[in-house]
């Protein structure tokens, strides 16, 4: 890889941050740090402030309130093309009429940088595709016109990469492809980027750090795994991946776990893995977690038992089978099994569903449909 694209990307702060339109307010009250050199995503559903904040980092909009500063500068009112920014869109907008590396070097052209070919041509080899160097966008593939628009925004060494749901026009192939092609590059470059997407998985593959947004503020942040293992909030626990919640009172604690009650069955979670101590709580596991068995299993205080239900709907989907099994006075239940070509459950079949009291987790809120019952 071209090793003159090495450079030190800058901090980006976003202190107090709200953005209204007529009629609504798109972000409230939003503060954000991402340290130089990350790469971080902002991901979310559609509606919820992710891509006016990136429009507002990029200029392209001004915050009703609050600052935004780019290595430690105060930029909230500079006009988009005086800001160390450059942004790599879904839509490519390439020159048609152009080789790909005049679609590079026209914007260092047009500012009358020294050496433009000779910079687009470095920054082609960034992402290895000098030797297309001479074609027509047409001529190439999706996931290599994305390549084109990254080395386009490359080229002008901006200390802040932005990326707006870059991939989502590519296949699911390509996407992956290119999301490791991604990370790669922006560890060789040394540049924070800052990638807004809807895509969790794509979110999760990249990113070192997360933060899942709805409604104009962020619910939680830090690095993906973080997140999937341990959701604060109804919404990051299904947003980010399945969940199964269970809703009940607290009616029994030890000095490291708490338990509810629902429908007879004791429920527990790790206090240090519980947002809540006191009252009705939502306890949490994830589909994988948990394991289905065709005879009851004794019990043990280190799992938790829910069951028999009968399973309602079996899906593959090559990596696993997905489970669905209603157990009385509890509803639908999700279960992940690794396909390992041995599993013996079928339609119909009466199972329990056990998981480690360790993979548990306790949410903040509750949802939207148990709070007037509490």
């Amino acid at each position: 890889m071209a090793t003159e694209f090495v450079a030190r990307g800058s901090n980006l702060d976003l202190v107090g941050i709200r953005k209204e339109f007529p009629g609504f307010t798109a972000i409230d009250d939003l503060d954000l740090h991402i340290p130089a050199g990350e790469f971080f995503a902002l991901l979310g559903p559609s509606g919820c402030g992710k891509t006016t904040t990136l429009r507002l980092v990029a200029g392209l909009e001004e915050p009703t309130s609050g600052q935004i500063l780019i290595g430690g500068k105060d930029v909230s009112h500079t006009k988009p093309h005086e800001r160390p920014v450059n942004t790599v869109f879904q839509s490519y907008a390439l020159f048609p009429h152009m080789s790909v590396l005049e679609n590079v070097a026209f914007g260092l052209k047009q500012r009358k940088i020294a050496d433009p070919l000779k910079r687009a041509s470095e920054a082609l080899d960034l992402v290895q595709l000098g030797h297309l160097a001479g074609r027509r966008p047409q001529q190439l593939s999706g996931g290599q016109q994305q390549r084109v628009a990254l080395a386009r925004a490359l080229v002008n060494r901006p200390s802040l990469l932005l990326l707006d749901e870059p991939l989502g026009a590519l296949d699911l192939k390509l996407r992956r492809e290119m999301q490791i092609e991604l990370k790669a590059i922006q560890i060789e470059v040394g540049l924070t980027f800052l990638h807004v997407t809807h895509d969790q998985e794509e979110a999760m593959d990249m990113a070192d750090t997360v933060a899942v947004m709805n409604k104009g503020h962020i619910e939680q942040m830090g690095a993906p795994e973080k997140l999937y293992d341990r959701p604060k909030t109804v919404f990051v626990s299904k947003f980010l991946g399945q969940s199964n919640l269970f809703i009940g009172k607290i009616v029994e604690t030890s000095a490291n776990s708490l338990s509810i009650d629902v429908v007879g069955y004791k429920i527990s979670v790790p206090k240090d893995r519980a947002e809540k101590h006191t009252g009705k709580i939502a306890i949490g596991v994830r589909p994988e977690k948990a394991d289905l068995f065709q005879t009851k299993p004794a019990d043990s205080s280190s799992q938790n038992l829910i069951g028999p239900g009968e399973v309602k709907d079996i899906r593959f989907t090559g990596v696993s089978n997905q489970f669905l099994v209603d157990v009385p006075n509890i509803g639908l239940v999700t279960v992940f099994e690794q396909n390992e070509g041995n599993s013996t459950v079928e339609l119909g079949d009466q199972v329990w569903i056990s998981w480690k009291v360790e993979h548990s987790f306790g949410l903040a809120d509750l949802p939207a449909d148990t709070l007037d019952e509490e």
